[in-house]
């Protein structure tokens, strides 16, 4: 297959070109229905006139609507975004960004999302990617963990009803950091849990404690019920944040900001603030996972997109604590930029 599409990219790119620019266009639909013709070429960077004879054929293979409202995606065309997902990462090549970024990080294995993405769009496609594997992985008997953040809740958003229930727990995996509930672990779990038909529990207290709050918090019944679901999940989900955002978003004051960049941090999963070289440098006091659980759990997943976000992933992502990384092509390719590798013939950059 690799073989045949390299002689399609010698012979005739202009196919190649073609795909991506239909790729892109339905991406977009996708996320932004009902949306014009001209907010659409804005969108993809692609000119009006291309996107109006795209629209055309893409209609006239039943994968679009098209009405006074604007352009919609059809079930056909929903259907076939997930064939055209494999079509794309193979004519690009993705398979080898991913075994270079398995290799450099040492993991298990590596998803890249294809193409050069919006700012906004960037979490939703990997929700999108992240959902639709979860749901080949999840089986019955299952206890999956999530934590929060805006690229957990587009998982949660993207995941789609299952055709028999799943017997399946979600548990969030630490408190709340008391801003939109949309993010929460709370919500994310709950969400996650009604859409494939399992049942959830819920964890309602403050992401960041007070060491003398913690024996009495623990003592609770209905937390020590928490506990035990906790060391017993065999599937976590977590995202990854810059160290500064995720210090802001614990409303540090300005003095302990400065003194965690002062040590070094540059990224943070899970209360645990990580120097350059992967070194805890400063944990925040919760009720929750903890870090050495991470390596007690049978499939440990993290999702982590947006290239500014490279360092933070590389500081945080270790092989004695996760399995899986999910990103995007950007992101992946500044990994390997920060880590000095040169990737060989045969990946094609966006």
């Amino acid at each position: 297959m690799e073989y045949l599409f390299r002689i399609q990219e010698k012979i005739v790119p202009e196919l190649i070109a073609v795909a991506e620019n239909r790729y892109t266009i339905l991406r977009n639909i996708y996320y932004y229905q009902p949306i014009g013709r001209r907010a659409l070429a804005d969108k993809t960077r692609i000119s009006e006139r291309v996107v109006r004879r795209e629209l055309d054929f893409l209609q006239s293979r039943g994968l679009l609507n098209i009405s006074r409202a604007g352009v919609l995606i059809s079930k056909s065309g929903s259907d076939f975004l997930a064939e055209l997902d494999k079509y794309i990462r193979e004519i690009k090549g993705i398979k080898i960004l991913e075994e270079r970024v398995k290799d450099c990080l040492g993991l298990e294995g590596v998803v890249v999302v294809p193409g050069n993405l919006e700012h906004s769009t960037i979490k939703q496609e990997i929700g999108r990617f992240t959902a639709r594997l979860l749901k080949k992985l999840l089986r019955d008997g299952d206890i999956l963990v999530v934590t929060g953040g805006s690229t957990l809740a587009e998982i949660a958003n993207a995941m789609c009803g299952s055709e028999l229930p799943l017997k399946v727990k979600v548990v969030p995996g630490r408190g709340g950091l008391g801003e939109e509930v949309e993010i929460q672990a709370n919500t994310i779990a709950a969400t996650i849990a009604k859409k494939i038909g399992g049942c959830y529990q819920l964890l309602h207290i403050p992401d960041s404690l007070k060491e003398a709050s913690l024996d009495s918090i623990m003592a609770e019944p209905s937390i020590q019920r928490i506990l035990t679901s906790l060391q017993q999940a065999n599937i976590l989900l977590h995202g990854i944040g810059s160290a500064e955002e995720m210090a802001r978003r614990r409303d540090m004051s300005e003095e302990q900001v400065s003194a965690l960049l002062d040590k070094g941090a540059v990224g943070e999963a899970l209360g645990y603030y990580f120097n350059a070289q992967g070194e805890v440098v400063y944990t925040t006091t919760s009720i929750g996972l903890h870090l050495e659980d991470l390596q007690k759990i049978e499939q440990v997943i993290v999702v982590a997109g947006d290239s500014a976000k490279a360092q933070a992933i590389i500081s945080v992502v270790s092989p004695k604590y996760h399995d899986l990384l999910i990103t995007d092509e950007l992101t992946a390719y500044q990994i390997l930029n920060l880590k000095g590798v040169i990737l060989e013939k045969g990946y094609r950059d966006s």
